[in-house]
């Protein structure tokens, strides 16, 4: 899915919005148990910010040129599906091993931030519903934020704070990518147990093609359980409050 928006004036640059659409995930192979199943319709909820993000900007009028991406797809279970040990190719020509069917939304956003590189964006945002290792590290309410750009960052976690969707920036740091290093391949496509969102944005550092980036992991904060503060149960909307604010 590919949606743009030029505003009338002079833009003030590109901006690409990448969003995880998985839109059941089964876990493949790696299958996950019937309680962590039953959530996995919301998997998608990083495409729906960004298609809901687009209708907003375009509604407000901002003045950013506006790409809202989505590679989308289901994880399932078939005599097609991809297996443990398999070795694939990227669209930029990379290769993963695949040591964990079950760390799919990765695959998917690193093909998607090529695509949207070769619009030779500005920025590219990516938003996902990507590790529970992120609600574990900030819990259900908080949005990890993993970038190496400090002022792109700054710059969205203050628009954040504006608009009270609750953030909090992870480090990237490089030595963690030994954790992804494959004996078959360029990388594998999960870390160790420890420090799995950082890695799984690390893993997503190797398919930005030297643009501006930054990536949200909205696991926690996408769904809630039962309401909360402005938050009725089920998809919160999480982050579109902040990208618009970011892009106005």
């Amino acid at each position: 899915i590919h949606l743009s928006y030029k505003p009338k004036g002079t833009s003030k640059g590109r901006v690409c919005l990448i969003g995880k659409g998985v839109t059941f995930d089964s876990g493949g192979y790696s299958i996950k148990p019937t309680d962590g199943m039953l959530d996995m319709k919301m998997d998608m909820a990083g495409a729906a910010a960004v298609i809901a993000a687009f209708e907003g900007a375009v509604r407000l009028g901002v003045p950013w040129e506006v790409h809202s991406i989505v590679a989308a797809t289901e994880n399932m279970v078939s005599g097609h599906a991809y297996r443990l040990g398999d070795i694939l190719t990227a669209s930029n020509g990379r290769t993963v091993e695949i040591n964990n069917t079950d760390a799919e939304g990765r695959l998917t956003l690193a093909d998607a931030m090529v695509y949207a590189s070769k619009l030779e964006p500005t920025m590219m945002l990516d938003f996902a519903t990507l590790t529970g290792a992120c609600m574990v590290a900030l819990g259900p309410k908080i949005a990890g934020v993993m970038s190496k750009d400090d002022r792109l960052a700054d710059d969205w976690i203050a628009a954040a704070g504006r608009v009270g969707e609750a953030m909090w920036r992870l480090p990237l740091p490089d030595d963690l990518k030994e954790q992804l290093k494959s004996k078959i391949a360029d990388m594998k496509n999960t870390g160790e147990r420890y420090g799995g969102a950082i890695t799984a944005g690390l893993f997503l550092s190797e398919f930005t093609e030297g643009c501006r980036w930054l990536h949200c992991d909205i696991a926690g904060p996408a769904m809630a359980s039962k309401p909360y503060g402005v938050t009725t149960a089920g998809g919160s909307g999480v982050p579109v409050a902040t990208i618009l604010e970011f892009l106005a």
